[in-house]
């Protein structure tokens, strides 16, 4: 492991430049100060979506650190320009997907109601703590912004038709998730995820009728939807995304 690796890592929202003096929030303080025993002189990097990665010095300890910008280590570095549209699912479940799919690139994290979810409420504060941790683990440059919940039927009505939408559905007519792919032109796209029961059928048939919704199978074998969305992300990244 390099150096640099063993260096303490945490996003922020602050402005990051040289020279700049930053103060994180009280957890942020005991984790450099206390969990890591970090002290005056200690080292920290300090990254957002904004910024980029900076590499910083701690100049104050203590339940109110401060720390300043003295390197700039990488700049900004947003993934491939893909939405992951999910149903919700229970806690454990959703704190996974959060995760997965923030480091499996995908730029924005959009819950849909569908008729079959069955969480009635999103605590998209805790979606976005997750997808920040995923990032901080991962050495990304980048955090997917998360919003609010809305339901399907709203969210197809003000949806902008050059963003295709990528519907993993098991009845698709092409077994062949790649080459049912490679069909859709280049551009934004969003992948579709619905919720452990399934679209109902008004969903399908409304999906179906829509131009700029494509069909694909994820395999032979049915998937939960946490699974799914792993599975997904990763061969929209290797056909249309930046695994190619």
């Amino acid at each position: 492991m390099s150096t640099l690796a063993r260096i303490p890592r945490l996003h922020i929202e602050a402005r990051l430049e040289a020279g700049d003096t930053i103060h994180p929030d009280k957890g942020q303080c005991h984790y450099l100060c206390h969990v890591m025993r970090l002290g005056e002189g200690g080292r920290a990097r300090l990254f957002n979506s904004r910024d980029g990665e900076w590499l910083c010095r701690i100049v104050k300890s203590g339940k109110k650190c401060a720390l300043t910008c003295e390197k700039r280590l990488a700049a900004p570095l947003p993934p491939p320009d893909i939405d992951y549209v999910f149903a919700p699912l229970k806690h454990a479940r959703l704190d996974y997907m959060a995760q997965k799919a923030t480091e499996m690139g995908a730029r924005r994290l959009r819950p849909v109601f569908t008729d079959h979810t069955v969480p009635k409420r999103v605590n998209t504060e805790r979606l976005r703590a997750n997808a920040i941790e995923a990032a901080e683990q991962c050495n990304l440059v980048f955090v997917p912004e998360v919003l609010e919940p809305v339901q399907l039927d709203r969210l197809l009505e003000d949806w902008p038709q050059e963003r295709r939408i990528i519907h993993c559905d098991e009845s698709a007519e092409m077994a062949n998730p790649v080459k049912a792919l490679r069909e859709v032109p280049e551009g934004p796209l969003a992948v579709l995820i619905g919720p452990e029961g399934g679209f109902s059928d008004r969903e399908r048939k409304l999906l179906h009728a829509l131009p700029f919704v494509h069909r694909i199978s994820l395999g032979p074998r049915i998937m939960r939807a946490d699974t799914a969305a792993v599975a997904a992300l990763a061969i929209v990244q290797a056909v249309l995304g930046d695994w190619k």
